[in-house]
């Protein structure tokens, strides 16, 4: 069975997968990325793990992975195959597709052939071929978990902008002067209706310090005024997000993933709501969960090595 490697690299931990040729999954695995170790254990942490899915797969199929996707958070160049910078897992300018070609190269000394992919854009590739994008030619993925982030889908493939920053919803400014943003702006979405920004504002409300976005939704369907306030506050920007986007990218899809879309209808159905009570001359997007959860980036990596290989056949 011909298969690539998949892998998910997070802050925590790391998802991952073996990926036929039609997307299916033939294998899954997942371990903790060991941050808490430093860089360096990272680093080996990742190599290691695509270490031992190549071992799965020859060991399940009798061949080695033809290719191997791995998708990354923070900064990256695809092009030079470079994982820019990460916060989280403390890299710079980590040199990804070369250290996984030769650790996964055959006895040859051949490179493995490597696709390096943004996690959240990776994410939405799978989603858009794979999940609630399916079929879809024009769609915007949004993810809502400690930060924002978004991919732009066309016709099968994700628009990654000029420069690697295409799809950055989340620091589109919806409350000029604001909460003050970790990019250095004021009244970014993510302020207000990421996950995190969700736990913040019920934590300091409830007057519970482990209070998150999870208790929020719950207390929200029980009726507290307090979480309904707090919900609202969010709803109404990420709204307003959408709307901005709709405008400028038209998408007839807008697919929304991430923890805080674990809220379901309590999310949902508002927000589809307020969307379509501020478009105007607008067609309004149809508003939907991602499906894939998260296993979407891993995925997503999988399809971008396979992607690869078919470019390299056409070359």
């Amino acid at each position: 069975m011909k298969h690539v490697i998949a892998l998910d690299v997070g802050g925590t931990g790391m998802k991952a997968a073996l990926l036929a040729p039609d997307g299916s999954v033939l294998f899954e695995a997942r371990r903790p990325t060991g941050r808490e170790h430093g860089t360096h254990a990272v680093v080996a942490a990742i190599l290691d793990f695509a270490a031992d899915l190549a071992d799965e797969g020859r060991s399940r199929f009798g061949r080695a992975p033809l290719a191997a996707g791995v998708a990354v958070p923070g900064t990256i160049d695809e092009k030079n195959g470079i994982a820019v910078f990460s916060a989280n897992l403390g890299w710079r300018d980590l040199p990804i597709r070369k250290l996984l070609g030769e650790r996964l190269g055959g006895p040859d000394g051949a490179s493995l052939p490597i696709a390096l992919g943004h996690d959240v854009r990776s994410g939405g590739l799978a989603e858009g071929r794979l999940g609630a994008g399916r079929g879809v030619d024009r769609f915007l993925f949004v993810a809502l978990g400690t930060g924002i982030a978004g991919a732009i889908g066309i016709e099968g493939r994700i628009e990654a902008g000029a420069h690697g920053y295409g799809g950055e919803i989340g620091h589109v400014v919806v409350r000029p002067g604001g909460p003050a943003c970790g990019c250095g702006a004021r009244g970014c979405l993510e302020t207000l209706a990421s996950a995190s920004a969700v736990s913040r504002a019920w934590a300091e409300r409830s007057g519970d310090p482990t209070a998150d976005a999870a208790a929020c939704a719950r207390a929200v369907e029980a009726g507290d005024e307090r979480a309904i306030e707090v919900w609202q506050t969010a709803l109404d920007a990420l709204a307003d997000g959408i709307v901005l986007a709709q405008s400028l990218l038209d998408p007839s899809t807008v697919i929304v993933g991430g923890g805080l879309a674990e809220a379901g209808d309590t999310l949902f159905t508002p927000l589809r709501t307020a969307v379509a009570e501020r478009l105007t001359f607008q067609m309004p997007p149809e508003v939907v969960p991602a499906m894939l959860k998260d296993t979407a980036a891993s995925l997503g990596a999988g399809l971008l090595a396979w992607d690869l290989l078919s470019m390299e056949v056409t070359a």
